[in-house]
């Protein structure tokens, strides 16, 4: 699973811990508009979206903007709709990402 937001610190970064505890899952996370000068924020890449079974970006414009760098990508991605104004780690934001990806993923 990768995970996509704009700047790959709060949303993707929270989704990305929230999972990868979990051993039934491969979790990255990535932004589209990261500052290359941050060395902990990950770019969405070729790479990492062909290595992603499903992308969950946390708006529209996420698509939007994976959709024209990587035509076809579209089929992939799941649109969460989850607003930027949560700080990595917020115990709500943790809840709307349990909601709104569980019935995207398998489960034992």
């Amino acid at each position: 699973m990768l995970f996509v937001c704009t700047a790959n610190q709060h949303r993707s970064r929270t989704a990305e811990d929230l999972y990868r505890r979990d051993p039934r899952y491969e979790v990255r996370s990535a932004g589209t508009d990261v500052d290359e000068l941050e060395p902990d924020e990950q770019p969405v890449t070729q790479e990492l979206v062909a290595w992603a079974d499903v992308i969950f970006v946390m708006e529209q414009y996420h698509l939007n903007v994976l959709e024209e760098r990587f035509p076809g990508v579209a089929e992939k991605i799941v649109v969460l709709e989850i607003p930027d104004y949560f700080y990595r780690g917020d115990p709500e934001l943790t809840r709307l990402l349990k909601e709104r990806v569980s019935p995207h993923v398998r489960h034992a």
